[in-house]
């Protein structure tokens, strides 16, 4: 998964509110609160990154320079925010980076 280019979903907003970080789905009945998303700290840069343009593996790359952390927890990590919000609708697959890992 980490050659994916993923783009944000225009029908989801991102706030914050009260100190949290949400994404809202704009498109959706209020009254679905399942569909409003909590994010942490990484889950909020993360969200902030997926641009349609770098995959999943040059985002992870940032967070390793500024977090000082390892590749493989961070793509790890990052896997597991894009699994969840491709299923919530929040985000959409746009491509396979060319000469990334794993291509």
């Amino acid at each position: 998964m980490q050659e994916i280019i993923f783009r944000r979903d225009p029908g989801m907003v991102f706030r914050e509110i009260a100190g949290e970080t949400i994404l809202v789905p704009i498109s959706r009945n209020a009254d679905e609160t399942d569909s409003i998303f909590v994010l942490n700290e990484t889950g909020a840069r993360f969200w902030n990154s997926i641009d349609g343009v770098r995959s999943i593996y040059e985002i992870a790359v940032t967070f390793v320079e500024e977090f000082q952390v390892d590749i493989d927890t961070v793509l790890a990590d990052l896997e597991e925010y894009a699994e969840e919000l491709l299923a919530a609708g929040a985000i959409h697959r746009v491509l396979e980076a060319e000469g990334s890992p794993g291509n």
